[in-house]
């Protein structure tokens, strides 16, 4: 990260960077925030025990987001996958939600039912429906049928698969999604 903790709070709470610079060190020391806000007022600017509490909470997030951010970039370096524009990716992820969402495709995890229909060999059906390359994909299917996979209907499921996970591990396709929910999303409550 290119900007230090003190700098992104006091960015995000509006406060001045000397305020946060102080009331971190305080929190490191062990002082508490009723503590902070009672008898160390001089010190923070008068800041009382809501902005305390929050640059508290705002430095864990900080501190959680990278860690977690050298876990993944270490995962991923040792499946020999880390390519510089996705170093670059991760290393400028501000959320733990967009760090996972890079992270999705290379996370380790039990086998998939996609996982399954790559290996009948069904990745290609997969590719030619996804891109729509064929207006039949039931006789596109037929070419797939073989030992493991008997029917036109297993073929096409196991087509529908991949494609999910395809859909599940892109992270414009989340990013889309979340925004959606952001601006239209309704939440109702009935007793």
């Amino acid at each position: 990260m290119g900007e230090s903790y003190s700098n992104i709070i006091s960015n995000n709470l509006k406060l001045k960077e000397w305020q946060v610079v102080n009331t971190i060190k305080l929190l490191e020391e062990g002082s508490t925030v009723p503590f902070i806000s009672r008898y160390r007022k001089e010190a923070t600017g008068e800041m009382d025990e809501v902005k305390i509490a929050q640059v508290k909470d705002d430095l864990e997030k900080l501190v959680e987001i990278d860690a977690r951010r050298v876990f993944i970039l270490t995962e991923i370096e040792k499946q020999d996958k880390l390519t510089d524009e996705l170093k670059s990716e991760i290393g400028s992820a501000e959320t733990l939600t967009e760090l996972e969402d890079l992270y999705l495709p290379y996370k380790p995890r039990k086998k998939t039912r996609a996982q399954a229909a790559r290996e009948k060999g069904l990745e290609e059906l997969a590719g030619i429906i996804f891109g729509q390359e064929d207006e039949t994909p039931e006789k596109t299917a037929e070419k797939f049928l073989n030992e493991e996979v008997g029917t036109v209907e297993d073929a096409l499921q196991g087509a529908r698969d991949i494609i999910a996970e395809w859909v599940n591990e892109d992270k414009k396709a989340r990013d889309s999604i979340r925004d959606i929910f952001s601006k239209k999303a309704v939440i109702r409550s009935r007793i």
